[in-house]
């Protein structure tokens, strides 16, 4: 049973640890009784629930970070896992990094939320050093090292994506592409650039595009796995494996390049000369960008055709969930987020169509004069109506 008590001017909790070893632990001088009988109310939750570890042992946030790190390295990819190496060296360890892991609190991270806002961190930034803030936190649990995860109870920084603003979303129109396209040079590549415009797959996938994920009956690509550094790995969610369909030029193209493609062993459609997959670096600067200086248009990242693919399919009036399945997103909402402002905001053939519907004007082609007139007068009566 734990109590407290003043030693030497200064209050003491006495309590026996998990194990049934006595621990007592004195409080700074000036600390007050109450201050005192919360502190002993905290540790009898910790030795209740067995993660009582006295000071010496209870490791500090860049230890428990750096577990962390070694844990997700098994299971994530290597620039993702560079990634979350890079939040917790720069932004999480700098903050945290002395801190006892029990000393991190509710009051503690919205500290670090004014110390990031003063520094001038983004939303996205920091809602990103939350989220692996949060993950570490969750390691510590699993550790029996705390028992609550203090980024359950934060509001969360709220703010709009960085694709919210068409600023950020670079795009080729229909012109520019068909100039671009002119201006590559090679089959192989041709192909290459022909399907990333007129698919919007990503570059990882479109490298590690096999023979046989092309359905050369329904006209899709089959989207299952990517390349990226050096590996191949599945795609990162199960809705980044898709079906996309394709045009018949397309699929004319691609057979015409089964035709001159050479076999490999990997059965890759666009191999590079010694049968591995093309380099990401070779491609943009030695196919890419020169293709783009050729044609004299300005320069976007590859992403960028991807983006314009999007773009492309909103022009035509595409539905926002069939662009979202052909993306490849989790949800419609990151659709929203990222192309919702390329979307018409006035679209005068919806009201359009509902007037025809009521009124039955859609008919009025296929009626006779007289029977014309009678339309046009329940057109004339209804407006009325609605104007009072």
């Amino acid at each position: 049973m734990a109590c407290v008590r003043k030693r030497r001017d200064r209050w003491v909790v006495d309590f026996y640890d998990q194990r049934g070893k006595r621990r007592l632990k004195t409080l700074p001088k000036g600390a007050t009784k109450k201050e005192a009988s919360k502190e002993m109310q905290r540790i009898e939750k910790e030795v209740s629930n067995g993660i009582f570890l006295p000071p010496k042992k209870t490791p500090v946030f860049s230890e428990v970070a750096g577990f962390w790190l070694q844990n997700k390295r098994r299971d994530v990819r290597e620039h993702t896992y560079d990634a979350y190496e890079s939040h917790v060296r720069n932004n999480l360890a700098p903050y945290f990094g002395p801190m006892r892991i029990t000393e991190i609190r509710f009051e503690t991270v919205e500290g670090f939320m004014a110390h990031e806002n003063e520094r001038g961190a983004s939303v996205p930034h920091l809602k990103k050093s939350l989220i692996i803030l949060g993950g570490i936190m969750k390691y510590a649990i699993r550790r029996r090292l705390i028992d609550l995860n203090p980024l359950d109870v934060i509001d969360k920084p709220k703010g709009r994506s960085r694709y919210n603003s068409s600023v950020e979303i670079d795009i080729y129109r229909p012109e520019e592409i068909r100039l671009f396209l002119e201006h590559v040079e090679g089959q192989k590549y041709k192909t290459f650039f022909l399907l990333a415009v007129m698919s919007g797959v990503r570059q990882g996938e479109l490298i590690g595009l096999k023979w046989g994920d092309l359905d050369w009956v329904s006209s899709q690509v089959c989207i299952r796995r990517t390349y990226q550094r050096g590996r191949f790995y599945d795609p990162k969610s199960a809705t980044s494996r898709r079906r996309i369909d394709l045009g018949p030029t397309v699929m004319n193209e691609l057979k015409k390049w089964k035709l001159s493609c050479p076999n490999t062993d990997l059965d890759l459609v666009f191999p590079s000369d010694s049968g591995t997959p093309i380099d990401h670096y070779n491609l943009v600067q030695r196919h890419y960008e020169p293709a783009l200086r050729r044609a004299g248009l300005r320069r976007i990242k590859f992403h960028g055709l991807r983006h314009s693919f999007a773009s492309m399919l909103i022009e035509q009036g595409e539905h926002p969930k069939y662009i979202q399945t052909q993306m490849g997103h989790s949800s419609i909402n990151v659709t929203m987020d990222i192309y919702g402002h390329l979307m018409k905001a006035v679209n005068q053939d919806s009201p359009s169509k509902l007037e025809r519907m009521l009124l039955g004007e859609q008919e009025e082609g296929n009626l006779e004069n007289g029977d014309k007139m009678v339309t046009r007068s329940k057109v004339i009566q209804f407006r009325r109506m609605v104007s009072g």
